[in-house]
């Protein structure tokens, strides 16, 4: 069905339904629900959790847990997010859903926000390019994807309350460009509306970011749903209706009660006409979904393929930090013996609301202990005592607890408990070949990192999460992973917390001063030298980049600049290298950053295999936003392509001049 049929199909219904049916579709009948318009044939419509799996708590189902999104986006692979997304929608259908709450796309503003795992990255590009093919494949299976949280939602603590005081520029250029692109690129037919306010007005009525840059500006067909119980902290019905607020959850709602709406709307407070241009778009959806068809909810969970993709995701994002005399992959021919320590061996990650809403309750877990003894496959003998171990792995990192990587409470400090740090200490200091391995779904601060020769970042890896950190310490897989944050040494080199008005806290207002430079445009701007840079990861083979070559050396702004290269793999096993590309203004300014990411591509090669690659950087792609004219426009000036392995690892650079438009 034609994006034109759809619409007429909902005018159709839009003409049927009485007003009293309009304002009981504006809020849910149950939790997860929303109410049913029988003499139309218009069932209730069901939404479900969540962003790395289908909630047990919205659907009553176990299902395929697979890795947190920040472990998503460590892959670096838009094909792989793809098929991510299809099995996504496929075990939604499987549950009954028709909405699947994500992907979760909020900037990583702060390594400290409690939902850093469930995001994918603190860069706008990387964003984009990972959310717009998790929300085609989701909707193609029939299900709508609804992007979160819609917007500034950069904080847990205080999150109801907060509100986000961001300059136009920086929403434009940093917080908003992935939802825009999930808008126009992905078709996304749902946005859920964020806790918090934006510059002071409360997201779930904010009127300039659900009317103007949704729908008016970015073509927006779908419903805006709030976050659950969001619309307590409206000021009123009204302002949520006119506001462009489609749908108030859970249960009865907030404001969107019916008695509530019906009073309201007989004070002449709102009128039909706004009702209707609400409803529309859940409407849509519901067309959109095959919801209204009699056809049956079909789908698949807990399938083979899905648990083999979830390990597969995981594989794909575990990412090597550190590698010191190659120590990993663990060896048969330099190590027998290996003992496993630390709190997080044994530990299952996948519950039910276990960090929030994105807690996923799989039919099993392989937990870092059974997966590796499940992968040994009789290579290695398990000691107990670090001193009588060949190497010794120590498992450690954060946990879904308040506090921690979990909803409604921010971390307090970048530092792992001290007790685990004093236990990497401990066994380096009694066997020098200690590997850490870090499971987690944020930045940590390593005040050991010197002390130990190897780091493997595991993230929340999801229901085969042991077996993929496995078969990785083991070398069946060989990891490509790059960290999609900055993982800093020190929490006051970050800019969020540069002084207490940026500071999440539990202030009223929390100021954006850092303006652009979030992330690694901090860091390059202030010439800090990160623990781990932005797109780091290593492998265990190496890569060479050669015969670089750029399509022109002066361009207009409607023009596409071509890149060429190879990339060889010079080691002695196969792998995979993400290849990214940089762009640097030579003249920036004092307040734009050095360097921005502007592609990127992912590329697997055997052993002394070549393979040229070809990126293309449009160079409507170097557009800034300019406060002054309220509009993006082409920087003239001289400009140089970066292309390398990391944001601090550049192997090659052309040089380039941008003219001004004509």
């Amino acid at each position: 069905m034609s994006a034109s049929d759809k619409q007429a199909r909902v005018d159709e219904l839009l003409q049927a339904l009485s007003l009293d049916e309009k304002l009981s579709l504006c809020a849910g009948q149950s939790l997860w629900k929303t109410k049913a318009v029988e003499r139309l044939g218009i069932p209730q419509f069901r939404l479900t959790d969540g962003p790395r799996g289908v909630g047990f708590h919205s659907s009553g189902k176990r299902c395929t847990a697979f890795p947190s999104g920040i472990a998503q986006a460590a892959s670096w692979d838009v094909e792989l997010m793809a098929r991510f997304g299809a099995a996504l929608g496929r075990e939604c259908r499987a549950a009954g859903g028709r909405t699947i709450l994500g992907p979760a796309i909020n900037i990583t503003r702060t390594p400290l926000n409690g939902r850093t795992f469930e995001y994918l990255s603190e860069d706008p590009y990387l964003n984009s390019r990972l959310v717009v093919p998790i929300v085609k494949a989701a909707q193609e299976q029939g299900v709508a994807a609804c992007v979160k949280h819609f917007a500034a939602n950069n904080q847990e603590t205080n999150r109801v309350r907060v509100s986000a005081e961001v300059s136009e520029r920086a929403l434009q250029e940093i917080y908003l460009p992935a939802f825009k692109a999930a808008v126009e690129e992905g078709d996304a037919w749902s946005i859920m509306a964020a806790y918090n306010s934006v510059n002071g007005v409360p997201a779930c009525e904010n009127a300039d970011l659900l009317k103007t840059r949704l729908r008016k500006e970015w073509g927006f067909k779908g419903f805006v749903v709030t976050d659950w119980f969001a619309a307590r902290g409206t000021t009123s019905t009204a302002a949520c209706v006119k506001g462009g607020l489609s749908l108030d959850m859970p249960g009865k709602g907030s404001r969107y009660r019916f008695k509530t709406l019906k009073a309201s709307f007989e004070r002449g407070e709102f009128s039909e006409s706004e009702v209707d241009e609400n409803l529309r778009g859940l409407l849509y959806a519901m067309v959109a979904t095959g919801h209204l068809d009699p056809a049956p909810l079909r789908g698949q969970r807990n399938t083979k393929a899905h648990q083999l993709l979830a390990r597969e995701m995981a594989e794909a994002g575990i990412t090597l930090l550190k590698n010191a005399g190659g120590l990993l992959p663990l060896d048969q021919r330099r190590v027998r013996k290996i003992a496993a320590v630390g709190p997080k061996l044994k530990k299952r990650n996948c519950l039910p609301l276990w960090g929030g809403s994105a807690g996923v309750w799989p039919p099993y877990e392989v937990t870092p202990w059974q997966g590796l003894r499940q992968e040994n496959r009789g290579r290695f003998e398990w000691v107990p005592e670090p001193a009588e171990a060949d190497a010794v792995l120590v498992f450690v990192g954060l946990s879904h607890r308040p506090g921690q990587d979990s909803e409604v409470k921010d971390r307090k400090q970048l530092e792992l408990a001290a007790e685990q740090e004093q236990l990497i200490r401990e066994t380096v200091a009694v066997n020098p070949n200690t590997i850490v391995v870090l499971i987690n779904g944020s930045p940590v601060a390593m005040p050991w990192v010197n002390d130990v020769p190897a780091i493997l970042e595991c993230w929340y890896p999801g229901m085969e999460g042991g077996a993929a950190i496995a078969r990785t310490l083991f070398g069946d897989n060989n990891p490509s992973g790059k960290l999609p944050v900055t993982f800093p040494r020190s929490l006051r080199d970050c800019s969020a917390h540069r002084t207490p008005k940026t500071f999440p806290g539990t202030r009223q207002t929390v100021v954006y001063e850092e303006e652009l430079m979030v992330g690694y445009r901090h860091f390059d701007k202030r010439d800090i030298e990160p623990l781990f840079p932005f797109g780091h990861g290593l492998s265990y083979t190496t890569f060479a980049y050669s015969e670089f070559a750029a399509s022109a050396e002066r361009l207009s702004p409607t023009d596409t600049l071509t890149l060429s290269l190879t990339v060889t793999n010079t080691g002695a096993v196969s792998g995979a290298e993400v290849v990214q590309l940089y762009v640097a203004d030579h003249d920036p300014g004092d307040d734009r950053p050095p360097q921005s990411l502007k592609g990127f591509a992912k590329v697997q090669l055997e052993p002394g295999e070549s393979r040229p690659l070809t990126l293309q950087l449009p160079m409507a792609d170097l557009n800034v936003f300019c406060p002054d004219t309220n509009a993006w426009r082409a920087k003239p000036g001289a400009y140089s392509v970066r292309v390398g392995s990391s944001s601090r690892d550049i192997r090659l650079a052309a040089d380039f001049e941008l003219s001004g438009p004509a």
